[in-house]
């Protein structure tokens, strides 16, 4: 999984699994949590094509690192976000502190 963390430029880039539950939110955390100290990253982009379910954890892993991020002025963004996952995050009220960029072939 050391291939789905990555740092391009000022980024901390994340491909999500395909399912985000509870245990695998605390290894995420933690691993997101030592780049952005580790490699003093500006911003954290969530990649979420290939997953298709996430629980509540999910969103913690999002809110914690935008708490992390945000005392540095960085940002978080979500890229690739199906159907599901942006209902989740939009109902979840992350749209404030996620910018969620949409899929080009969406439009």
């Amino acid at each position: 999984m050391e291939e789905d963390f990555k740092v391009i430029d000022n980024y901390l880039m994340i491909r999500m699994p395909t399912e985000i539950d509870h245990h695998k939110s605390v290894d995420i955390s933690k691993r997101a949590d030592r780049y952005i100290m580790s490699k003093k990253v500006g911003n954290v982009v969530f990649d979420f094509e290939r997953t298709t379910f996430m629980d509540s954890s999910g969103v913690g892993i999002i809110l914690g690192r935008y708490r992390k991020i945000s005392c540095f002025g960085g940002k978080v963004y979500a890229v690739n976000a199906g159907s599901r996952i942006r209902r989740l995050l939009l109902l979840s009220g992350l749209e404030d502190v996620v910018e969620l960029i949409e899929n080009q072939n969406e439009r």
